[in-house]
């Protein structure tokens, strides 16, 4: 009911009507995308063809490349800054397998406090330097019954529930379409590649799916029973928000990821981060062997 002073329902919905809304800004806006692009050029005027992302463990790749340049992340205008102790912080630029590359020696993550459009920044940047491709890596927790730690597992394919998406906000067609279509967001020729290169180099590869979750915890037991129920195969806290933005953008996509804790409800055994890391690090020969062979054979 109405009273003196109380607007009627008719105003009410006027005023609604003709509020002005401020636009939501573009999380990833062009402007931002190239003042990073450009700081990166301005030392490393080379265009990649390929970007590399570099888990938890997983930065000794970077000893297998010719590096020309490398740049703080600090340096670079927009990228957040790595907290994790086990990720260095920089950008690696020069060359691998005999192609041009840029790696990312650390990356970001949804439990650092960032959202979803800051971990994905840097590939947008990525893309603008001119890379075609994105390698990404990890390391996970295993949850299939018949793989062991240490195993590297080609990703098919990916379950998001971080909750979120770094695609949620205003769409720029320049970056991507509104509504990309995710069923094969890990290219399959590369993959093949992938096996051949591991057959030749007998290395032995799992294939399967990669969860991504928010972290920073390991799971409980039942939360490990509900992710092999829901038919994923390992399980993180990375990767995926990369991959979306990848995807979005038109980049092709290979995921690998090292196998450095058995995540089985039971016979489940406490990890730590050392021992985590331990084992990403005498898995590196293998996964190194994996990515120099594919972009030979690219």
């Amino acid at each position: 009911m109405s009273g003196p002073g109380t607007p009627s329902l008719n105003a009410t919905v006027e005023m609604r009507a003709f509020r002005k809304v401020s636009p939501m800004p573009m999380p990833h806006s062009m402007e931002r995308i190239t003042a990073a692009a450009q700081a990166i050029r301005a030392k490393f005027a080379a265009a990649p063809t390929e970007a590399i992302i570099l888990g938890t463990g997983l930065g000794q790749l970077a000893d297998q490349m010719t590096v020309d340049v490398t740049i703080d992340y600090a340096d670079i205008p927009g990228f957040p800054l790595s907290t994790v102790e086990s990720h260095a912080g920089r950008l690696l630029c020069g060359t691998l397998g005999g192609r041009t590359v840029v790696a990312m020696q650390g990356r970001f993550h949804r439990y650092e406090g960032y959202s979803l459009h800051e971990v994905t920044f840097p590939v947008r940047v990525l893309r603008a330097l001119g890379a075609q491709t994105l390698i990404v890596s990890n390391a996970c927790g295993g949850m299939h019954p018949l793989w062991e730690r240490g195993d590297v597992m080609l990703i098919a394919d990916h379950i998001n529930m971080l909750g979120d998406n770094p695609l949620v906000g205003p769409n720029d067609p320049a970056l991507g379409p509104r509504f990309p279509d995710m069923s094969v967001a890990y290219d399959a020729p590369l993959r093949a590649i992938a096996r051949q290169v591991a057959a030749r180099q007998g290395i032995t590869l799992r294939e399967g799916v990669y969860i991504a979750v928010v972290g920073p915890n390991l799971e409980t037991r039942a939360e490990y029973r509900m992710l092999r129920a829901l038919g994923a195969d390992v399980v993180g806290m990375s990767t995926v928000p990369e991959v979306i933005v990848a995807r979005h953008g038109g980049m092709r996509v290979l995921g690998l990821s090292i196998i450095t804790d058995m995540c089985l409800p039971d016979s489940l055994q406490e990890a730590t981060l050392d021992e985590i890391v331990a084992t990403a690090n005498a898995a590196q020969p293998k996964l190194t062997a994996l990515v120099r062979g594919v972009l030979e054979a690219l």
